[in-house]
């Protein structure tokens, strides 16, 4: 049986070993989200750098979070962390700035997906009828038809108006013939504030690198 003081040095020596096991956890979380996957062996894999697509978000960096969430506004019932995978991978595949695409979600639904507009747009994206039908988005409630379908035509315009992010963000709400007719960004109040809330969105996101 050990003594009291050996007790105390037992205990000691556990507790500084549970600090030195999970400071670094500790410190990264402060800091930076947190990334987790599970291999074929059963291993459990953290990084704040995911480089595999494996990687699913596991802990939210909450300093960043709750910035972005006071400045955004989101509603307290999404959960952007759930489309992160799917952003980044549409973001790959077509070569469009996940920020810029955060901006366009959260302008058009507030990252809700099963959202519809008064003129029938829908989705994450809000995709119309017709324009879904195009980029050929099978279901336009599922996030990742729609996400997948929405960066598609973000891609489209971004090359129509060679990388012009306010004229492609302008044709997302407004029209591509419309933009074409102006020469420009349309003079709809409307259009003129959604192009402005789109860039000043994708500032804050680059900005908190989330």
């Amino acid at each position: 049986m050990l003594s009291i003081q050996q007790s105390y040095v037992a205990a000691a020596i556990l507790c500084l070993t549970a600090v030195l096991l999970f400071a670094p956890l500790t410190l990264r979380c402060a800091g930076a989200d947190i990334y987790r996957y599970v291999d074929e062996d059963d291993i459990v894999h953290f990084t704040d750098a995911p480089t595999d697509k494996r990687f699913k978000i596991f802990m939210r960096d909450l300093k960043k979070d709750k910035q972005l969430r006071t400045k955004l506004k989101y509603a307290s019932s999404v959960n952007p962390a759930e489309f992160e995978q799917l952003i980044k991978t549409c973001s790959d595949k077509y070569g469009v700035s996940s920020s810029l695409i955060k901006a366009v979600i959260h302008a058009e639904s507030g990252y809700n997906p099963n959202a519809v507009s008064s003129k029938g747009a829908s989705g994450l994206m809000q995709l119309m009828p017709a324009t879904a039908k195009s980029l050929k988005v099978a279901d336009r409630f599922n996030p990742k038809d729609n996400v997948e379908g929405g960066v598609k035509y973000l891609r489209f315009l971004l090359d129509t108006f060679q990388g012009d992010v306010s004229l492609a963000v302008a044709a997302y709400n407004a029209g591509l013939s419309r933009v074409a007719k102006y020469g420009g960004i349309p003079p709809y109040n409307e259009t003129r504030t959604y192009v402005n809330r789109v860039l000043s969105y994708m500032k804050s996101y680059q900005e908190s690198g989330i």
